[in-house]
């Protein structure tokens, strides 16, 4: 029997063939000037009985489920003791069970101390996807992110000497024409002072409804990226990335404008091949009507 979702629902590309429980209900920032995602909910905590009960519904129709993504946008926002029984919930309902992650913001990581985390990691929560989305001071005022540089690689080091492995999302295209530079040049500094174990990019792509808060909170007139714009700034980025230690990188997500996979550094100069080919239009990009975010 299916799970009835609160809709909209939202997971990353890599958890679309895995259990989906929701436990909390919207984004408890929700002012991201960008993202639309969870604009129709009010956030909340579900019930535990409710969660519980999504828990036991799913192990009867998917017993032998392996990996679980905890929804909507940031379930580590719930309290350490409800996550604990949450996880536990879990690995007692589905016995294959091998990983569990979620959505988190640099805000709900800082928010838990070293010990909280360390729990967290010990009951089965192994993965955490982070929206970095700039590692530019500039950039992350300008879209609201409500954070800083210093403030998410502190974040990211909390994140890691707890034992979670962290999957960071950047958005290309967010300081436009402009700040391009900026933009990528931050968040190369960020990704070089915090280690990640996954990396991936995003296209920036506004929604109708959100276009007009964007541009207001940008403060000054936005000209957007285009497609070749977007593939330089994947140029500046993946010549620049010289992490403290190996990263897989990947832009799979339907929003770009091209689809590549590989490990920093290992596989940095194939990766660089691909998109000069793509600028010489020797290498086809999406079309547009196949992208969304």
């Amino acid at each position: 029997m299916p799970l009835n979702y609160d809709i909209p629902l939202y997971r990353p590309p890599s958890e679309g063939d895995n259990l989906i429980i929701q436990v909390t209900l919207g984004c408890s920032f929700n002012q991201c000037s960008f993202c639309s995602m969870y604009r129709q909910k009010q956030y909340s905590q579900r019930l535990l009985a409710d969660v519980a009960g999504d828990i036991h519904k799913a192990a009867r129709s998917r017993p032998d489920t392996r990996r679980v993504f905890l929804a909507d946008g940031d379930a580590l926002s719930l309290p350490t003791g409800q996550l604990l029984m949450i996880l536990d919930e879990l690995y007692v309902a589905l016995p294959k069970l091998s990983r569990v992650s979620c959505y988190a913001t640099p805000a709900n990581i800082l928010n838990k101390s070293p010990d909280e985390l360390a729990q967290l990691k010990d009951r089965g929560l192994s993965l955490l996807y982070l929206g970095i989305e700039s590692g530019s001071n500039l950039i992350l005022k300008k879209i609201t992110k409500g954070a800083s540089q210093r403030g998410i690689a502190e974040a990211m080091h909390k994140a890691h000497d707890s034992g979670l492995k962290l999957s960071a999302t950047v958005i290309l295209g967010l300081g436009g024409k402009k700040y391009w530079q900026e933009h990528i040049d931050g968040t190369i500094e960020l990704l070089k002072r915090a280690p990640v174990t996954y990396l991936s990019t995003l296209q920036l792509h506004l929604e109708e409804d959100i276009i007009a808060e964007f541009e207001t909170k940008f403060g000054e007139g936005f000209e957007p990226a285009d497609d070749r714009d977007v593939l330089h700034e994947q140029l500046r980025l993946l010549s620049g990335l010289n992490p403290p230690k190996t990263l897989i990188f990947r832009s799979n997500h339907v929003s770009n404008t091209l689809a590549l996979a590989g490990n920093i550094p290992r596989d940095r100069e194939k990766l660089l091949g691909q998109l000069q080919r793509a600028l010489d239009g020797q290498e086809a990009l999406r079309p547009w009507f196949m992208r969304g975010m």
